[in-house]
């Protein structure tokens, strides 16, 4: 019988946009290998997800990002279901997307990761919380929304007007190379690294912007750093989607710090995304090409790996 597949995209968040093109690439390849495929367009509506959902599919491609489809929200709804969907559960995702929480699991990890502290956003308008620069950012947002860095000599902040919530997230700022790497498993075994990827904004930083939008930034795969460097990177993207409990793929994001003389030393874990981008454009998909899996392979591992928890 034909694996009836439900792709969840689109909702309601900042990376709208984002989400349906990564659902509508997702859903093509499940349908050239073959799966019956729905697309599903999630609004606030849940009543009419329900509906959507009925009768029960196999199994859901959850191929939302952002607030509601990337923190716990949709995990919940969907292990109510006893319906098996893609990417981490409910507690990786909401521990992943609250980006303070998980700072405190990877510095129980062992992991590395910049000075920082939740300040009220009043506080962060009255003056600086940390000493210059730093980076200021929302607490639960993805793909680099909202996020702010303050040099010496701006004065302004750009959060008079901030939607994201009264908690502002300001850490201190790592100068040097953008790295990513993405994380597949656990899939009865051990989870494991992909690749290490360096990303070289053309202009700026590595913002929404340059994200997603073709030529705004070069990816460099395997990223030109000293093996030593990589292979720490390597390591400490799967200790975080360990540590997280993340399954399916995540996306470990790093600060490497080279001005002070290079070395595994200048290494900084950001953040983990547990629903990277699967769009032309995107990091995870680049990489898994790149050790010998096209991104027909990886949907289909993603559908065929899909749990409730």
């Amino acid at each position: 019988m034909t694996k009836r597949v439900a792709v969840l995209m689109g909702g309601w968040s900042a990376e709208r946009e984002v989400s349906l093109v990564s659902g509508a690439a997702c859903a093509a390849a499940l349908r050239d290998a073959g799966y019956d495929v729905s697309e599903i367009d999630v609004t606030r509506d849940v009543g009419a997800l329900l509906d959507a959902l009925t009768p029960l599919p196999d199994a859901v491609f959850n191929a939302l990002h952002g607030r509601w489809g990337e923190d716990g929200n949709v995990q919940g709804l969907l292990n109510m279901l006893d319906v098996p969907y893609t990417h981490s559960g409910l507690l990786a995702s909401a521990l992943a997307m609250d980006k303070a929480a998980a700072r405190d699991v990877f510095a129980a990890a062992g992991l590395p990761v910049a000075e920082g502290v939740v300040a009220a956003r009043d506080e962060v308008l009255a003056g600086d919380v940390l000493p210059r620069p730093y980076v200021v950012k929302p607490v639960n947002e993805g793909s680099s929304v909202g996020v702010r860095i303050v040099f010496e000599g701006d004065n302004f902040l750009g959060v008079e007007d901030w939607p994201y919530g009264a908690e502002v997230l300001v850490e201190r700022y790592v100068p040097g190379r953008e790295l990513t790497v993405g994380v597949m498993g656990p899939n009865g075994g051990a989870a494991r690294a992909l690749a290490v990827t360096e990303i070289r904004p053309n202009n700026g930083f590595y913002d929404y912007t340059a994200k997603y939008t073709e030529g705004r930034a070069d990816h460099l795969i395997p990223a030109p750093v000293e093996a030593e460097v990589s292979d720490a990177a390597l390591r400490y993207a799967v200790t975080a989607h360990e540590a997280l409990g993340c399954r399916g793929v995540s996306r470990a994001d790093f600060r490497y710090d080279d001005t002070a003389g290079g070395g595994p030393e200048g290494l900084i874990v950001l953040e983990v995304n547990t629903q990277p981008g699967m769009t032309p454009l995107s990091l995870v998909p680049e990489q898994a090409a790149h050790i010998g899996m096209p991104f027909g392979e990886l949907v289909v591992w993603l559908v065929e790996h899909a749990a409730c928890d």
